[in-house]
């Protein structure tokens, strides 16, 4: 599905997520369209194992390592420079944000794709972020290719990752 740039409804390690190929343009494009969202405001993708980085950013900055590893919730951080992945997916200045996920079906998700799949939350631009499956709007769910089964009756509150964007010399900026 994802491998011929179809867009996916999945549950991921915080909210319910849209989801494609993060290195399929065209696939990018139809999840901006989706979401009516400016394609300038940049998305984030997952990947399943830190050691992935490297296929993805130019350079790492020895903090985000110890961001990753000391982190107890969901962290996005955002790279200064993302590489090998659908431009129209990096910010305009050429950074991305990428999650490393624990949860094991979007890490397993991650892992048997082969490739950073896109995480934007399940909602209309400026809508707020649906907590659980039934928040989400029936025009996104009507316009996925395909909706994952797993964990739509979970009812639990999910919360959004936080949010750290790194600089030059170690300096980082708390998003969210």
């Amino acid at each position: 599905m994802m491998q011929a740039g179809g867009i996916i409804l999945y549950p991921t390690d915080t909210i319910w997520g849209i989801g494609c190929d993060a290195t399929n343009e065209n696939a990018v494009q139809r999840v901006y369209e989706l979401k009516q969202r400016v394609d300038h405001k940049a998305m984030l993708v997952l990947i399943d194992n830190p050691v992935k980085l490297e296929q993805y950013v130019e350079n790492i900055p020895g903090i985000a390592w110890e961001l990753i590893e000391a982190a107890d919730k969901p962290v996005t951080i955002i790279y200064s420079q993302g590489k090998n992945l659908a431009v129209n997916l990096l910010a305009g200045d050429g950074s991305i944000g990428i999650r490393v996920t624990n949860e094991d079906f979007s890490r397993r998700l991650c892992l048997q794709f082969r490739k950073p799949v896109v995480s934007t939350s399940a909602n209309i631009s400026g809508g707020s972020s649906p907590s659980n499956f039934k928040e989400i709007p029936d025009r996104i769910k009507e316009s996925v290719d395909y909706i994952v089964q797993y964990r739509r009756d979970d009812m639990s509150k999910a919360k959004p990752s936080s949010i750290i964007k790194l600089g030059d010399g170690g300096l980082f900026q708390i998003i969210r």
